[in-house]
């Protein structure tokens, strides 16, 4: 069930770069902003296919806003950064840089993800401490 207002954060579930960005979200959200789902997932999926996004081009993170829309690539993790506690919110000035070049940075990442740092046979398993925060357990 996806709580009103809560900005939702879908992510591949088996990339261990992924699963590491998300719990470095949760524990930076304070202010318990973000509810998270993996792009595998029945939900994810449905969310995904609501907003008819083309999830060949967008296959490693979204940032769905239910008061705007969603945001993908190097914007969502922009976005997601504002949100967070520390001095994270800071590099939120890297959205004046042209969202091509912000996103071809991303894709070279996103590209190599699995290479780089490996992947899981299965999504990951929040622990019972944090399963409240996964839409799609």
């Amino acid at each position: 069930m996806i709580e009103a207002g809560k900005k939702i954060i879908l992510f591949d579930g088996v990339c261990n770069l992924c699963n590491n960005a998300i719990n470095f979200v949760i524990k930076r959200d304070k202010n318990d902003v973000f509810r998270y789902a993996s792009l595998q997932s029945e939900i994810g999926k449905k969310l995904i296919a609501e907003r008819n996004i083309d999830i060949s081009k967008i296959d490693s993170i979204l940032l769905i806003d239910p008061k705007i829309a969603y945001y993908h690539k190097s914007t969502a993790a922009l976005q997601i950064s504002k949100q967070l506690s520390g001095i994270y919110p800071l590099l939120s000035v890297f959205l004046v840089v042209p969202q091509s070049l912000r996103d071809w940075v991303y894709d070279i990442i996103a590209k190599n993800r699995y290479k780089w740092f490996g992947k899981k046979e299965s999504c990951m398993i929040p622990t019972p401490e944090l399963k409240a925060l996964f839409i799609d357990q």
